[in-house]
């Protein structure tokens, strides 16, 4: 007869900062001793648990990868290797040089008028070329039972409309006008300076009409129904002052994206003042400046795929300047990257079968049952909240989808052509490959199997369009889930993700839709007053922090409230969902620490990062996440059982006054 081996309590205890109280410093008691010690490897930005995972399944793709290199020919294994291998091949890229983006670049630089300049964007665009507009299918929001296309704002070669305007950023501008420059350089093309000058300049004008990043999370203002006629006229109309033949403007880039027929009749036109703007910027005045945007476009969509200049180059700004890594990852890696980004579910296939047990699933089921549980009960007995809009919350609840480990059904590649030999070309095709894919949809019943993420990504979602959390199998291990552990961990850890996630559609934006994914107002308005209050009182709460690393920059409120709402509402509810797990039993003290105290410091042990200041800056920029350390610390100040757990009084940094803790969910 065999005995089953105890439990574990789930926390590294050696790890534990004794010169740092949990009262004070969760996160720093948690994994101050792991950050002293720790330098963060030289190809990364940043450097922690999710991180961590990600490496052990990199390293585990890798191995898929180079077995498929010898794969049978034809197969769709043999095409994952066979891009692989094009781009491992730096002999051949680098003899090449600038040569595979010739031809693009020459198609660019025949332009001789604003039509022209569209109809050559939308050839490029199919063929891994940025564009103005971002352009991808997704089901309607405002009848969520059919696909249509949607419009993003684009055009701009910094993270965010902010980089151009804010004096912080001032720097950051100087050094990108300078890599516009080298990088003009590199490609052949003459007066690089002038041509620099050009394009940053006009940048700068297309970010002056880009919504900012809080406004474009707005799920209701970024919703706008539009025929095609209109959208087109809305461009044609900025610049000509009527809309007299000034559909032809867009008219042309449409018809050279080649697009199904009526795949464009309907769209949704997310920020419709930046094409109004961007309408007034399609000047024949501006035709030069325009000629060498859509160069940079070229070369910035293309510079990771060429010869070692402007591979060094692009990382210099985009890696060095920008999130501060000193040193480019390991080809291999990049190789890697590759391929999941082209192929990654021909690739999570294989991982799933190597690498996710069936146990692990089977726990998650448990889990979010339980999770789902605890929401109910705390809807159920929410004391500002009408019945009327209750209801309609439970109705949205019941009708969530939990998705968990991989895809049902799998992606079919059958269709990508790779040749082993032209790096360019299958990035090419790829993109082309994957722009059909998704303008198919257009016409077709919803896909409601379909994943955004491939299973051996360290992350999960929530998508208010399908009602459904999703949780690749690669985020099941630890410190988030481990089947040898006690409840406790898991419910502080990977419990708190599945009641993040289910959150999102609880939050500022996801309680806009409804059970079935679609757009709709739900609610009273005495129930909105009553979760705008608490909302508020959460976002004045992050406004006030500044991570000690760099005190020069805050976090924002409005910009991370989505998130920090996942966060305090999925750890809330993840406590309520350990206590129906352990069906009024006392939970044991293991290794010294009650069932609270591991929960918490689970929570804490999920967040276990280190980073660099530029990407710190970075990320404060254009990040919905708050800083790690707030989405422990802040969190579980607002959480009365995180006070009881750690003995927690007025005397202790991390006390809240009790009328001071929001509460929601």
């Amino acid at each position: 007869m065999s005995v089953e081996a105890p439990l574990t309590s789930g926390i590294l205890t050696d790890e534990l900062d004794e010169t740092v109280r949990p009262q004070d410093d969760l996160f720093g008691h948690v994994n101050g001793k792991w950050i002293a010690r720790t330098e963060i490897p030289e190809d990364k930005a940043r450097y922690g648990s999710f991180l961590l995972l990600a490496e052990e399944a990199e390293k585990a793709v890798r191995e898929i990868i180079e077995e498929a290199q010898e794969a049978e020919p034809g197969t769709e294994q043999r095409k994952v290797g066979d891009l692989y291998s094009s781009f491992l091949d730096e002999d051949r890229i680098d003899a090449l040089g600038a040569t595979p983006i010739q031809d693009q670049l020459a198609q660019a630089g025949a332009v001789g008028s604003i039509p022209e300049l569209l109809s050559t964007l939308g050839v490029l665009e199919r063929a891994n070329v940025s564009g103005f507009l971002g352009v991808f299918v997704d089901n309607d929001p405002g009848n969520p039972e059919r696909y249509i296309v949607q419009l993003d704002q684009g055009g701009i070669g910094l993270p965010d409309e902010s980089y151009y305007r804010e004096e912080k950023f001032a720097p950051i501008r100087t050094a990108y006008r300078s890599f516009l420059e080298k990088m003009f350089g590199l490609a052949g093309l003459s007066d690089p300076g002038a041509r620099a000058a050009l394009v940053f300049d006009l940048e700068t004008a297309i970010a002056s009409h880009h919504w900012d990043n809080v406004k474009t999370r707005d799920s209701e203002a970024t919703y706008n129904l539009l025929p095609w006629t209109d959208v087109a006229a809305l461009a044609g109309a900025a610049l000509h002052g009527s809309t007299t033949a000034a559909p032809t403007l867009l008219d042309s880039w449409l018809a050279a994206l080649s697009v199904p027929a009526g795949a464009f009749d309907e769209v949704v036109l997310r920020e419709p003042s930046f094409l109004s703007g961007l309408g007034r910027l399609l000047s024949e005045e501006r035709l030069t400046a325009w000629k060498h945007w859509l160069e940079w476009q070229v070369i910035r969509s293309n510079a990771s795929l060429l010869s070692a200049p402007f591979v060094e180059a692009n990382f210099d700004f985009y890696g060095r300047t920008l999130t501060g890594t000193p040193v480019q990852r390991a080809r291999w890696k990049r190789g890697v990257s590759l391929v999941e980004g082209a192929m990654g579910e021909a690739v999570g296939r294989i991982y799933v079968e190597r690498h996710f047990p069936p146990a692990a699933k089977q726990s998650m089921d448990v889990l979010v049952e339980n999770l789902v549980k605890a929401y109910r009960a705390s809807i159920e007995s929410l004391d500002w909240m009408t019945d009327e809009t209750r209801a309609r919350a439970l109705e949205k609840l019941e009708r969530f989808t939990p998705k968990i480990g991989y895809p049902v059904k799998w992606r079919d590649y059958s269709a990508l052509e790779v040749d082993p030999t032209d790096l360019v070309g299958n990035a090419r095709a790829a993109a082309e490959f994957e722009f059909r894919r998704e303008l198919a949809k257009i016409g077709q019943p919803l896909d409601r199997d379909e994943w955004f993420m491939t299973p051996q990504t360290v992350n999960a979602y929530y998508n208010p369009g399908f009602n459904e959390i999703v949780f690749p199998a690669a985020i099941l291990q630890f410190p988030f889930f481990d089947v040898t552990r006690d409840d406790a961990a898991n419910y502080g850890g990977i419990g708190a993700v599945i009641g993040h996630e289910i959150g999102h559609g609880f939050d500022d934006q996801g309680s806009k839709y409804d059970g079935d994914g679609r757009l709709t107002d739900w609610w009273t308005e005495e129930d909105r007053a009553a979760f705008e209050e608490r909302t508020a009182s959460l976002i004045e709460q992050f406004n006030a922090l500044a991570p000690a690393q760099v005190p020069d920059s805050k976090v924002n409120g409005a910009l991370t409230i989505g998130e920090n709402i996942g966060d305090l509402g999925g750890l809330s509810i993840a406590w309520k969902a350990y206590l129906i797990s352990l069906d009024g039993q006392e939970p044991p003290v293991i290794d010294g620490l009650t069932g609270a105290q591991r929960f918490f410091l689970s929570w804490a042990q999920a967040w276990q990062l280190k980073i660099r200041d530029e990407e710190a800056r970075r990320l404060l920029a254009i990040d919905p996440h708050s800083p790690n350390e707030f989405r422990c610390n802040q969190i579980v100040r607002n959480i009365d059982e995180f006070y009881a757990a750690f003995d927690v009084t007025e005397s202790d940094a991390l006390w809240l006054p009790e009328e001071e803790r929001v509460r929601i969910w």
